[in-house]
């Protein structure tokens, strides 16, 4: 319980991710029993911070890539928590994507490079590309300025659809990513459910929800005494399907009943 058994120093770096090392720094300077973090961009700073303070992660795309474990079931140093990664991912994205548009055969996709775990993304989204016969057009936003001119290269190259794989930019700026793809009248389907209630069409993605919750359960091991090296990284179980409707009319895409059917959430 909050204010009687456990003290939480929340630090947030507001979208400027050049301040995480400087809020890293500060936590261990408060000698804290764990830090928690909320993405690969934060365990990346905080694993530069402390060698030895546990820290679980919120969510990770690829933690052995990503170097902040040895292996997913011996994670063998002070980092532990869940990984996003599930291989099938894009697979189903991209199947989404062709139901709504059945004949889809170029997707624009949009992600950043300097993110931790985008080469694995990359590389499961061609082996799902191949088996769909789609063909992608990769755009790499690694700044807000990098947007509009995706965007521009995406009517250019006449892609059918987008798929926002995510990146600190996209995120920061999703009211702006998603105004441009229903301007540009495509259907888009992004990482996080964020982008849809702001506006986007719709998301297939990992429930993050469900990993943050999952990650208490480390903390409390943790405290309890057991060492994040002993802890395996678990994966996702829980994966959520929502879908914007009044973005769909927007756009002039009717979205099937079957699809409508596997939805978890309809904004209306």
């Amino acid at each position: 319980m909050e204010g009687k058994n456990i003290v939480i120093e929340y630090r947030y770096a507001e979208g400027k991710f050049d301040r995480l090392p400087d809020l890293a720094a500060e936590l261990v300077r408060l000698n804290v029993d764990i830090i928690v973090t909320a993405g690969p961009t934060d365990t990346k700073a905080a694993k530069k911070a402390t060698k030895t303070i546990p820290i679980v992660m919120g969510f990770d795309i690829d933690p052995v890539g990503n170097g902040f474990v040895t292996s997913l079931a011996r994670p063998g140093g002070n980092i532990t928590g869940l990984s996003s990664l599930a291989p099938e991912l894009s697979g189903k994205q991209l199947e989404l994507l062709k139901e709504i548009v059945p004949k889809l055969s170029l997707v624009a996709v949009l992600g950043t490079s300097t993110n931790p775990g985008k080469p694995q993304q990359l590389k499961e989204m061609e082996l799902a590309a191949k088996a769909f016969g789609i063909k992608f057009q990769y755009l790499d936003v690694l700044g807000p300025k990098d947007i509009e001119t995706a965007f521009r290269a995406v009517s250019k190259g006449r892609a059918e659809g987008v798929l926002v794989l995510g990146g600190p930019a996209l995120i920061s700026h999703r009211t702006q990513v998603v105004d441009l793809a229903v301007k540009s009248r495509l259907p888009a389907i992004y990482n996080v459910a964020e982008f849809v209630e702001a506006g986007g069409l719709m998301t297939y993605s990992t429930s993050f929800t469900d990993l943050y919750r999952r990650a208490a359960t480390y903390v409390d091991k943790i405290l309890k005494g057991a060492k994040p090296a002993d802890l395996p990284v678990e994966q996702p179980t829980k994966f959520e399907l929502v879908i914007n409707l009044k973005t769909a009319k927007q756009i002039g895409v009717t979205i099937p009943q079957k699809v409508l059917a596997r939805a978890d959430r309809v904004i209306k």
